[in-house]
């Protein structure tokens, strides 16, 4: 009996106490239109560091010329030079930042990937990618446009597996968390920007979806502290929110961070900050959206706990 209590003693103990495994993901990014996908793939190197994420893959689903080195710099900085990179080599948004930051990026920071043409396929590199990991265990996360899991969906066999885009999907995916769509109803960028391809995901996607509505990240305002931080140098996180905040007046706050919230769901879990709503996302005319309760398969955020909460937890994972 004493070796019984003594055997669950330990198991119980902090030092043999189980612990999840790392979230395994692959980051689907519209890096450039908006910068808040920086603060985004921060978070996410954060979650590596900590051993709760295993960063697979990291893919562009907007292809305008600097996306893929932009991801390579930001990569080679945060410490993981050599996650594979993925660029769309069909249609795609072309969309580049407008204030201009992934230039200074590219010219100051070291980074192995110069050029588009050098990365591969993207739906390739999820097909890649997916082969090789265990069943049901991939997290999707996609702060971008749809474009990719679209073109992955209707994908055809090839030297990676001889499953349909759909069953390798069905296989290999867990989840995925999708930062679109404004709730219960209204207009959002990645939703609209490729509606076609939106259409397609919210339609056919056969796995558990969760979704970080506009109006989520619209009131959490971040960057700000990192911008001001004068003691971080050569950081080219800081560099982009030092350059585009002070070009916007609706930034004077901070950026609004709608990306990262998506990351902190992924990797944590909605609770404490958020609960779900159960349903499904309907697409309207125009890349609008509406939100079927009665549906299944989808859940969005409901906010919980004050932004004033998310705000400080990501500006602090942001200046690490």
């Amino acid at each position: 009996m004493r070796y019984l209590i003594l055997l669950l003693l330990l198991a119980t103990s902090p030092v043999f106490a189980q612990h999840e495994p790392p979230v395994r993901v692959i980051f689907d990014t519209d890096m450039g239109p908006d910068y808040d996908d920086v603060g985004a793939i921060t978070m996410l190197h954060h979650y590596a560091d900590a051993g709760k994420a295993e960063i697979l893959a990291t893919v562009a689903s907007s292809k305008y010329p600097r996306v893929g080195p932009v991801l390579s710099v930001l990569n080679t900085y945060l410490g993981r030079p050599n996650i594979p990179i993925g660029v769309p080599k069909g249609w795609a948004v072309t969309d580049a930042d407008k204030q201009h930051w992934s230039d200074t990026l590219v010219a100051r920071y070291p980074h192995a990937l110069k050029s588009n043409d050098d990365a591969p396929d993207a739906v390739a590199l999820y097909r890649q990618i997916l082969a090789k990991q265990p069943d049901r265990s991939v997290t999707v996360l996609t702060v971008g446009f749809l474009t990719n899991l679209a073109n992955l969906l209707n994908s055809k066999p090839d030297q990676y597996s001889k499953l349909t885009g759909r069953e390798l999907v069905i296989q290999k995916v867990r989840n995925l968390v999708s930062m679109a769509g404004k709730f219960p109803s209204g207009y959002e960028y990645n939703v609209m920007r490729d509606s076609t391809a939106s259409k397609t995901v919210y339609t056919q996607w056969p796995t558990p979806m969760l979704l970080s509505g506009f109006e989520i990240g619209e009131a959490i305002k971040t960057g700000l502290p990192l911008a001001r931080n004068t003691a971080i140098k050569n950081s080219p996180i800081r560099d982009v929110f030092r350059i585009s905040i002070p070009l916007d007046p609706n930034d004077k706050a901070g950026r609004m961070s709608w990306d990262q919230t998506a990351v902190l769901v992924a990797i944590e879990g909605p609770e404490p900050y958020y609960s779900t709503q159960q349903g499904r996302l309907v697409m309207g005319p125009g890349g609008s959206n509406t939100w079927d309760s009665t549906g299944k398969g989808h859940a969005h955020l409901v906010v919980k706990r004050p932004p004033a909460d998310v705000q400080a937890l990501i500006n602090g994972m942001m200046m690490r």
